[in-house]
């Protein structure tokens, strides 16, 4: 999610959250097309008038970089020609504002699916396996059993691979807090997740870092 305006982001990033996606906040068009060159997404949804680099120059460089995440354009403008200059920079829907939160995230599910179509689903760590539509974990060839705020975890972990995640990046983007709640909250997550996923296995997959956080990577 790229906005600006960060009650926006954050109201629009909420929304998508409930809806079970892990959502990754960016508020500048630089920083947007280094994420995208950098960080597998399923779906970006990208406002026009940025900070740095506008939109329309952000699908322009991805797509001449060979990235392919569906994107979502934004704006307040909402006239044709802005809309048809858009969609042939590379973006493939288009949403004025104002528009409805519901149709939003309807859009938003739609590119997801589609593409699905082009790309995989499925995220690898070792022999760890995460499918990103049915939300089903395998270890293996071992189903793992996750409830729907591990699996939250595991991907956003999975997709951060190998960058560390401190507590205060994993309460933003798994709980949607942007204060430290001063429980043992993460804690006890990430001990259940590596209960799950590490068990009765020498490769563990799920580390933390003194004074750090935590990260994803095959380690002996």
């Amino acid at each position: 999610m790229v906005e600006d305006d960060k009650k926006m982001a954050a109201f629009v990033a909420r929304a998508l959250r409930a809806e079970g996606y892990v959502v990754s906040v960016l508020h500048n068009g630089d920083e947007a097309l280094a994420a995208l060159l950098g960080t597998s997404f399923d779906a970006a949804v990208l406002d026009i008038m940025l900070h740095g680099r506008d939109g329309l120059s952000v699908v322009k460089q991805a797509r001449a970089n060979g990235n392919h995440t569906p994107v979502l354009l934004c704006s307040a403008r909402g006239d044709a020609n802005e809309r048809i200059e858009g969609l042939n920079a590379g973006a493939d829907d288009y949403l004025p504002k104002p528009f409805v939160l519901e149709e939003l995230v309807a859009r938003v599910r739609a590119l997801t699916r589609r593409g699905g179509e082009r790309t995989t689903s499925v995220m690898r760590l070792a022999d760890l396996t995460l499918d990103t539509t049915t939300h089903k974990a395998e270890r293996g060839g071992r189903l793992i059993e996750l409830t729907a705020r591990e699996y939250r975890l595991l991907e956003y972990l999975m997709r951060s691979t190998p960058r560390v995640c401190t507590r205060m990046m994993i309460l933003e983007k798994v709980w949607d807090y942007h204060f430290d709640p001063g429980s043992n909250i993460i804690d006890v997550y990430i001990r259940k997740l590596r209960d799950k996923i590490d068990v009765e296995t020498e490769v563990k997959l799920l580390h933390s870092v003194r004074g750090a956080g935590y990260v994803m990577k095959e380690e002996s």
